[in-house]
């Protein structure tokens, strides 16, 4: 749905895509791998994941504080995509955990240490392929904030104030 919001409402209410972009860069993509790189051992795969997570909370909290009514929903649409990178952490840790039950049960241990290598790369391939959608999907916001648009299942769910009309098309 189009609104006419001012200039200072449309590059405020971008801000919480570029905010959730950064993390995805910062602690997914680069971060991520340099753990994995510096053989630190997979329990430092934590810290991108409270990094992660402590950006997403953030962006939850932002959500709820913003007086502009337009601005607000960007953020919360910002945290939509943080549900659904939140879905991808969960079924890697799942796939993690089922890697590590595997390995466990190997009377060999080097084929214990091949499984759980092998398993845990391939683990965090859906985190990897969330992040890809996710990261399309807030450049795709990012866009709708400059334009002065919102999806309308989030207008629907919490809609506007009297005080804000939506724009003739």
């Amino acid at each position: 749905m189009n609104f006419n919001p001012s200039p200072e409402a449309r590059r405020l209410a971008q801000s919480p895509h570029n905010v959730f972009i950064v993390g995805l860069f910062a602690f997914d993509l680069f971060m991520t791998p340099a753990v994995l790189g510096m053989k630190l051992g997979m329990i430092s795969l934590l810290i991108p994941l409270f990094c992660s997570g402590a950006l997403m909370a953030y962006i939850n909290w932002r959500g709820k504080q913003d007086t502009v009514w337009f601005v607000q929903m960007h953020w919360r649409l910002a945290w939509t995509r943080c549900r659904i990178l939140i879905i991808g952490y969960a079924v890697s840790a799942s796939l993690i955990l089922i890697a590590w039950l595997l390995s466990q049960i190997s009377n060999d241990p080097h084929m214990a240490s091949i499984i759980w290598t092998a398993l845990t790369r391939i683990a965090l391939m859906p985190t990897l392929i969330i992040v890809l959608v996710t990261s399309v999907m807030a450049f795709s916001a990012f866009s709708m904030a400059q334009k002065g648009e919102l999806p309308d299942k989030l207008v629907a769910k919490f809609p506007p104030p009297e005080n804000v009309a939506a724009a003739q098309a």
